[in-house]
C-alpha cells in the first residue's frame, strides 16, 4: 500500500513539474514580446527614402519607426496579428485599437503587408 501511495505522489509531482515548465515557457515567450525597446535598437530611417515596414512580420523595433506608433501601439499590432492572423488590407489594419485613418495617412506608402 505504501508503495502505491508513493508512486501516486511521484506521478503527481512529475505532472505538476511538467505543467509548471510549460507555463514557464509560455510566460517567457510572452515576456519577450513585452520587454521595453532600447532606443539604440530602433533603426534610423534615412532621410529622403522612407523605409517600408511589413506589418505582418515586423518586430516592435521596426513598428515604432512608423509615424504615430509607439511601443504601446506596436504591442497592440503584434497582439492583434497573433490573435487574428496576418493583415491583408489597410482597412483590416485599422481594426487594431489605436490605429485610425490619420495614422494610416501619415504612413501611406510605408505600410506593406508582405
Amino acid at each position: 500500500m505504501f508503495l502505491r501511495v508513493l508512486a501516486c505522489l511521484a506521478i503527481c509531482l512529475l505532472a505538476l513539474t511538467g505543467l509548471h515548465a510549460a507555463e514557464a515557457r509560455r510566460a517567457a515567450l510572452a515576456d519577450t514580446a513585452m520587454r521595453p525597446v532600447p532606443p539604440a535598437a530602433i533603426p534610423a530611417v534615412p532621410s529622403g527614402a522612407p523605409m517600408r515596414v511589413n506589418v505582418n512580420a515586423a518586430p516592435i523595433e521596426l513598428l515604432v519607426t512608423l509615424k504615430g506608433i509607439g511601443e504601446k501601439k506596436a504591442r497592440a499590432i503584434i497582439a492583434f496579428r497573433r490573435e487574428h492572423g496576418p493583415f491583408n488590407s489597410l482597412e483590416q489594419f485599422e481594426e487594431v485599437p489605436g490605429i485610425g485613418p490619420a495614422l494610416i495617412e501619415q504612413n501611406r506608402g510605408r505600410i506593406v503587408f508582405r
